[in-house]
């Protein structure tokens, strides 16, 4: 498995070497989060009951915010974002790799631990002085403190590793994985909740944008399901290898 999610710079290479077009690209639009949106963007459109997302005209992996105030020329090491799952795996495909399964994920991030909560064991981050992943401090979607140094992205290999090495497997951007989002069970709001995520795959990890009091998702066990083509500037990718 690759140590740090694929940046910015690996993924220019990749662009530069075949004329790839992202799906954002092709769709001429993606989604970014409220407060990064630039005054010069002008009225965008909101997304029901998530009204912090908000539709950008022109905004890609290469500008992230769609105002090119957040190209990726300034943040090379930075993990590339606004990328789908087609973008990842014909990424992935290309340097002779695959995305990984859930299991082979939560099995990286653990890092030789165990059952633990987090790469890092069992203590929980907080907002305050317990800063060992970027994720979100303050009052979602309102406010964040950036009490971990960023608002946004952190570059892909900041923070301290896990027991194999492996930087920012929580928090900072969801990765996508090869698998399709699933939950077994038999409740009837559950299954409403599935036949709304049907086509969805399966995302690990977490977010700069996840907070406990509203998206607990920074765990190792935790999981999401995202649609395939969606791109947004907290999501991107890790490869792993056969051996």
């Amino acid at each position: 498995m690759a140590t740090t999610t694929v940046t910015n710079s690996q993924f220019e290479a990749f662009v530069d070497a075949t004329g790839y077009v992202t799906e954002a690209e092709e769709f001429g639009w993606p989604f970014v989060f409220w407060s990064d949106i630039d005054a010069s963007v002008g009225p965008t459109l909101a997304v029901p009951n998530a009204e912090w997302w908000r539709r950008v005209e022109g905004a890609n992996w290469r500008n992230v915010d769609g105002a090119k105030t957040r190209g990726t020329k300034c943040m090379p090491d930075h993990p590339v974002v606004q990328v789908s799952l087609r973008d990842a795996q014909t990424y992935a495909s290309w340097v002779g790799g695959r995305l990984p399964t859930e299991a082979e994920w939560e099995h990286a991030a653990r890092g030789g631990l165990g059952d633990v909560k987090f790469p890092w064991g069992d203590d929980e981050p907080d907002d305050e002085s317990h800063l060992l992943c970027n994720i979100w401090q303050g009052r979602f979607p309102q406010f964040n403190a950036g009490k971990d140094g960023y608002l946004r992205t952190a570059p892909a290999q900041s923070f301290e590793p896990n027991g194999y090495g492996l930087f920012n497997m929580v928090g900072n951007v969801w990765e996508w994985t090869s698998e399709p989002f699933h939950i077994r069970s038999l409740k009837k709001s559950v299954k409403v909740r599935l036949a709304q995520t049907k086509g969805f795959q399966l995302s690990k990890g977490g977010s700069y944008l996840c907070h406990k009091s509203y998206c607990f998702r920074y765990r190792i066990a935790a999981r999401s399901g995202t649609s395939p083509d969606s791109a947004t500037p907290h999501h991107g990718f890790r490869v792993v290898w056969d051996n």
